[in-house]
């Protein structure tokens, strides 16, 4: 007789929905919408939300994080999951005219890349390298 393996969990296939999107983020085209001008001064002046990590005063533009004071956000800026995110974000995102040159109707014209740095804190201003630059 040959060994079968047991399966605990076999009968969970309705939850596998559940474990996906649990800690899923914004889309990177969603951020980019936030980034805009408009957008990006409400999100980083939002009034106090007791629910939110850190009152919802402390929030990653480009990351859709909150984080519960100025440290762990300034900690957050030098870790290896913001430097990707912000060189995820250099690309321009997707659109319909882009699409549409994909279908045959225009010329292909290569995404444009564009320069996104770390958003300022106080008065301290970070750079991408992690270096401190004082005003």
């Amino acid at each position: 007789m040959t060994y079968k393996r047991k399966k605990y969990h076999k009968g969970d296939t309705h939850l596998k929905k559940k474990w996906r999107t649990k800690r899923r983020t914004k889309d990177l085209d969603e951020i980019d919408e936030d980034m805009k001008e408009k957008n990006a001064k409400l999100l980083l002046n939002q009034e106090i939300d007791l629910d939110k990590p850190g009152n919802a005063q402390f929030y990653c533009l480009h990351c859709a994080r909150y984080f519960i004071d100025e440290s762990a956000l300034t900690d957050h800026f030098r870790t290896k999951v913001h430097k990707r995110r912000l060189k995820a974000l250099e690309l321009e995102p997707y659109t319909v005219e882009e699409s549409e040159r994909a279908a045959g109707k225009g010329q292909y014209q290569p995404p444009k890349r564009r320069k996104i740095e770390t958003q300022s804190t106080g008065d301290d201003t970070y750079v991408e390298s992690g270096d401190r630059m004082t005003d």
